[in-house]
């Protein structure tokens, strides 16, 4: 059964009075003038504008009783003069508890709500001032790092170049070495062919001499031959392996025991020039051999040494550049924002402890989490970029980190926010090794923020 209340009313331009009116924004008022009847919002009815709020629900839309709580779906609007204005379910209207920072929503129950909109509009707007603040510092140091990363990004290109031109000159200094390095190796080949050519042997080359080969003999090098330096250094033609007898050695040495250089030139010396009974054992290579002492085979051979190791080195050279010019050059494939301004992070890493584990971001790389007992885990390598098209640079995503014991790997999704300072704000894992951290940084800011503010009605 409806109950129907008369009191006076107060018109101003066509509008109905307070009690009508109350719970609509301003926006709405154009819909609530007063009329014989009364056109639901939505459209679906036809009422008597006596009606309106008169605490019984009519329309669908709930728009016939803003300012009570009879209908289901009905909204009631808090003005909220001095804070923000908003909505709230028009089953709260005269419910007892205060949603309203002005108390307009229980105009008629016996809570005793107090107007709190001044203060917490005054909270809220030092808040936003000091978000602005924030904002402002934020988009100079961003501009400073834009500046500084279109600079590096010029340094880096122009050390790309500088490796890339020490490259070419690399591998043509490294074409030279190998050529000189053949023919050092040819060169020494040839002498130490030289020095075994001929049915005489080592002794017959024409570089040595019986001096040369006294002292080879002369193992001591005490200016005399004796039994066992022969027996050591001397084999028969055709029985190499077997070792002379003291008797032979003996006979060698003249039947004397000791034997000198005088005595070797005229003796010794003719029957090993003639290399048809005996032979100096083949000892090519060994210290005291004849092919270690002979001058030329020594000089090639240090030759082919130095020739290698002056490969070696620009080997070396070569590798390290070419390692260098890869690093750079994936550094450089990296998307490090529209004007470079993500460059300053690369190599850097941002730490945080939480409770027992200390998160690792080291931007562009990977991220890990340490325990206290020191083991670490890679929670994720640098994937992409994965922030919406309006803001494509809010997000990042570390993938294929350590499999998880349940399966699967770990990854990490960094989100950007903006700030004075580059840190790492906060580590979560909503989900098993599904982990989320907040990044802040300057480059992060948003000149658009700086229009969205808090709309207060003052």
């Amino acid at each position: 059964m409806r109950v129907y209340i008369i009191v006076a009313a107060v018109f101003w331009c066509g509008y109905v009075d307070s009690r009508k009116v109350r719970g609509i924004s301003s926006s709405y008022k154009r819909f609530y003038r007063e009329r014989k009847s009364f056109l639901c919002i939505d459209g679906s009815r036809m009422i008597p504008f006596e009606q309106v709020n008169d605490d019984y629900c009519d329309c669908e839309d709930g728009s016939d009783e803003p300012g009570t709580s009879a209908c289901p779906r009905g909204r009631f609007y808090c003005t909220n003069l001095g804070f923000r204005p908003h909505y709230i379910p028009s089953s709260r209207v005269n419910d007892g508890i205060c949603d309203c920072c002005d108390a307009s929503d229980e105009y008629n129950s016996h809570a005793r709500c107090q107007n709190t909109c001044w203060n917490l509009g005054q909270r809220e707007r030092a808040y936003v001032e000091g978000q602005m603040r924030t904002l402002d510092e934020g988009l100079r140091l961003k501009q400073q790092l834009i500046e500084e990363g279109v600079l590096l990004w010029r340094e880096k290109q122009a050390q790309l170049r500088e490796l890339q031109q020490v490259a070419e000159d690399l591998q043509v200094k490294l074409e030279e070495h190998r050529r000189k390095k053949h023919e050092a190796d040819r060169l020494k080949e040839q002498t130490l062919k030289a020095l075994e050519a001929g049915d005489g042997g080592l002794i017959r080359h024409q570089n040595s001499s019986v001096t040369s080969i006294f002292h080879l003999l002369d193992t001591n090098k005490d200016g005399s031959l004796t039994v066992d330096e022969i027996k050591a250094k001397v084999v028969l033609v055709h029985d190499e392996q077997r070792v002379l007898s003291e008797g032979e050695a003996l006979a060698l040495l003249d039947r004397g025991h000791r034997m000198d250089l005088s005595k070797f030139q005229s003796t010794l010396w003719d029957v090993l020039t003639r290399g048809d009974t005996v032979k100096i054992k083949d000892t090519q290579g060994a210290p005291g051999s004849l092919s270690s002492e002979d001058p030329h085979l020594k000089a090639a051979d240090r030759a082919a040494e130095w020739e290698a190791t002056n490969l070696k080195k620009v080997e070396e050279a070569y590798e390290t550049v070419n390692m260098e010019i890869s690093d750079l050059q994936k550094k450089l494939a990296i998307d490090y924002g529209t004007d470079w301004e993500f460059l300053f992070l690369n190599g850097q890493c941002y730490k945080l402890k939480v409770y027992e584990y200390t998160y690792t971001l080291c931007p562009f790389n990977q991220v890990t989490q340490k325990s206290t007992a020191g083991v670490e885990v890679s929670l994720g390598m640098w994937g992409m970029w994965t922030g919406k098209p309006k803001n494509h640079y809010s997000q990042m995503v570390y993938e294929n980190g350590e499999p998880c014991w349940q399966g699967g790997s770990r990854s990490t999704t960094v989100t950007l926010t903006c700030g004075t300072e580059t840190a790492l704000r906060s580590v979560k894992e909503p989900s098993k090794c599904q982990y989320i951290m907040d990044f802040q940084t300057p480059v992060a800011c948003q000149p658009v923020l700086k229009q969205q503010g808090i709309h207060s009605e003052l």
